[in-house]
C-alpha cells in the first residue's frame, strides 16, 4: 500500500454457503476474530469462506447501497452460531436455505444463529440481505468508504469490506470473488480482476467483474462514478484496464502518464518476482480527498494526491510490486506487515536504478545517513512494529534496508534467487516473516539470524558495520547495475516518494 491514513425501494442480500447434514451435532459458537493480536475482532472463527457473489445496486446520488452477497463457505468445527464482518443494515438471512437469526453486536459484528447447528467440515451457503449509507457508518471512529462528487469508493487497508459486503475479514481467508453492480446510466462501476460483462435496461447498466484467483478482502475493493476507461495488453499478454475520474482537473494528466505504464512496470517486475500472476492489470484514480494508494489486487486505486507535483510512476511501481508481495503472499498477521511494505518500497530503488536516477544501495545509503541515531525511526521494529506503527516511514524504509542488508550479506545471486522464489513458494497463501528469514537462509545456505534481528528487530540504528555502507562507487563493483551520477536532491525525491499507508 502507498498511504494510508455499501436505493429506495430496493435491498440487498449477501449469501454464505454453508451445507449441513441433518445430524449436525449442537457444536459451539465461531469465534468473533481470528486471534490476530493487532486487530482481536477482525475475522470470525469457525468456516472458511471459498467464494463471495455480490449482486450490488448503487445510487451515486444518495449513497445508497443495495445488494445480495451469497458467500460460499466450510465450517471448521461444530457451528452454533457464526460472526460475519459488516456494518450496513441487513433484513435478511439464509443459512442453506432457511431463515436464520441474526444480531449485530460491537463495532462490525453480523452474528448469525443458523436453524439448525452445523456440522464440521461442512459446506455452507449464507445469504444476507442488506442495505444502507455506506458513508453514514463508521467503525473505530473512521470510514473505509470514501465518497467521490459522482459515487464512492470502497479502499483502505487493513479494513475495507464492511463497508459494502459482509465477509470474514482478515487476510487469512481468501477467496474469488464474483462482484455485479447496478448503476445509472452514463456511470461505471470498477472492481477487480475482468469485466466479464455488461447490459442495459431502463436507465441502467451493470457491470460484471470476476476475481477468480484467491483474493484477501482487503484487497477487494468497489468504485462507482464517471470515468475515462483506457483499455490495452501488457506485452507479456496481460489484459490493462485503467480508470480515471472525468473530474480530476489539474491531476488528470500526470495520472494518465503514471498509471498508463501499469503493463510495462508489471511486466519489469516480473524479472525479478517471477511471471504475473493473474489475468488482469490495471489501476483506477477517483476524484478522493484520501491521501494513499492501495495494492487492490489486479487493479490498485490511487489517490489523486499522488500525483499533485507531475508524474509519479514510482508509486505505481510500489503497488505493482504488492500483487506479488501483499497479494499474491498475504500476511499471516498483521504484525508481517514488513513483506508487504519493505518489498514494495524496495521495488521503488529497484526502479530507481533501472531509470539510472541513483542505485538501490546508494537510497540505502542516503536514507541511513538521513536518520541520526536518536531519530525515532530506528525504535520501530519493522518486523513486528506494533498496530500504532503498522504503517510507519520505518516499516517502509528501514525494511528496504534490511533487504539492501540481505542483499550485501549473501550476494546478488541468492538474493535475487530469493527474491523470485518467495512468491512462488507461498502463492496464494498466507507467510509470516519467520517464514521467510527461513527461506532465505534455505536459499543462501548461511545462517541469517543475527543480520534480521539487527534490521528487523532491534530498537536502535545499527551500526555503519552492521550496514556495511561504503562510498557507492565501490558498492558498485562486480554489480550487474550501472550507476550514473545523481544529483542529492534527485536521492531526496525518490526516497520520499513514500508509500506510507497512513492509518485512516
Amino acid at each position: 500500500m502507498h498511504r494510508r491514513l455499501i436505493v429506495p425501494g430496493a435491498f440487498a442480500a449477501a449469501t454464505v454457503l454453508l451445507a449441513i447434514p441433518a445430524s449436525a451435532a449442537s457444536g459451539t459458537p465461531g469465534a468473533p476474530g481470528v486471534g490476530d493480536p493487532y486487530y482481536p475482532a477482525y475475522g470470525n472463527g469457525g468456516y472458511d469462506v471459498s467464494h463471495y457473489d455480490l449482486r450490488l445496486k448503487y445510487q451515486p446520488a444518495t449513497d445508497r447501497l443495495e445488494g445480495t452477497a451469497t458467500i460460499l463457505a466450510r465450517t471448521t468445527q461444530d457451528l452454533s452460531r457464526f460472526d460475519l464482518d459488516f456494518l450496513l443494515d441487513v433484513s435478511e438471512v439464509r443459512v442453506n436455505g432457511a431463515k436464520a437469526a441474526f444480531t449485530t453486536s460491537g463495532e462490525h459484528e453480523l452474528e448469525i444463529t443458523p436453524k439448525r447447528p452445523l456440522a464440521a467440515g461442512a459446506p455452507v451457503t449464507v445469504v444476507v440481505r442488506y442495505s444502507g449509507v455506506p458513508s453514514s457508518k463508521r467503525a473505530y471512529g473512521f470510514t473505509s468508504w470514501h465518497r467521490t462528487p459522482d459515487g464512492g469508493v470502497g479502499a483502505n487497508e487493513p479494513e475495507a469490506a464492511w463497508w459494502w459486503f459482509p465477509s470474514n475479514d482478515h487476510p487469512l481467508d481468501k477467496a474469488t470473488y464474483d462482484v455485479s453492480v447496478l448503476v445509472p446510466d452514463g456511470t461505471q462501476a470498477i472492481s477487480n480482476g475482468t469485466l466479464r460483462s455488461t447490459s442495459s435496461q431502463r436507465g441502467w447498466t451493470r457491470f460484471n467483474w470476476r476475481s477468480d484467483k484467491p483474493q484477501a478482502t482487503y484487497l477487494a475493493t468497489l468504485a462507482v462514478g464517471r470515468f475515462d476507461i483506457t483499455t490495452g495488453t501488457s506485452e507479456s499478454g496481460v489484459p490493462v484496464v485503467n480508470a480515471y475520474s472525468k473530474d480530476l482537473g489539474d491531476d488528470y494528466g500526470a495520472a494518465r502518464a503514471s498509471v498508463e505504464r501499469t503493463g510495462e512496470i508489471a511486466d519489469w517486475l516480473s524479472g525479478y518476482f517471477g511471471a504475473y500472476p493473474y489475468n488482469a492489470l490495471g489501476g483506477y484514480v477517483p476524484n478522493t480527498d484520501t491521501g494513499y494508494a492501495l495494492e487492490t489486487q489486479t487493479r490498485p486505486f490511487y489517490s489523486p494526491r499522488q500525483f499533485a507535483n507531475g508524474s509519479n510512476v514510482s508509486v505505481v511501481v510500489h503497488e505493482l510490486a504488492h500483487q506479488w508481495y501483499g497479494d499474491l503472499v498475504s500476511v499471516a498477521g498483521w504484525k508481517d506487515i514488513w513483506i508487504n511494505e519493505g518489498f514494495a518500497r524496495y521495488a521503488q530503488w529497484l526502479w530507481s536504478e533501472h531509470e539510472n536516477e541513483g542505485t538501490a544501495q546508494e537510497l540505502a545509503d542516503y536514507v541511513y545517513a538521513s536518520h541520526p541515531a536518536d531519530d525515532p525511526f530506528w525504535t520501530v521494529a519493522p518486523a513486528d512494529p506494533g498496530p500504532e506503527n503498522q504503517f510507519h516511514r520505518a516499516v517502509y524504509d528501514r525494511g528496504a534496508l534490511a533487504l539492501q542488508a540481505l542483499r550485501d550479506e549473501i550476494g546478488d545471486d541468492a538474493f535475487f534467487a530469493i527474491l523470485k522464489g518467495w512468491p512462488a513458494r507461498y502463492a496464494y497463501g498466507n507467510a509470516s516473516v519467520g517464514d521467510f528469514v527461513a527461506y532465505a537462509q534455505q536459499v543462501s545456505g548461511r545462517d541469517l539470524a543475527a543480520l534480521f534481528d539487527t534490521w528487523l528487530y532491534q530498537p536502535s540504528k545499527p551500526s555503519a558495520s552492521a550496514s556495511a555502507s561504503v562510498a557507492p562507487t565501490a558498492r558498485l563493483a562486480g554489480s550487474r547495475v550501472r550507476a550514473l551520477p545523481v544529483k542529492p536532491k534527485s536521492w531526496e525525491r525518490i526516497a520520499a516518494t513514500n508509500g506510507v499507508h497512513q492509518r485512516h
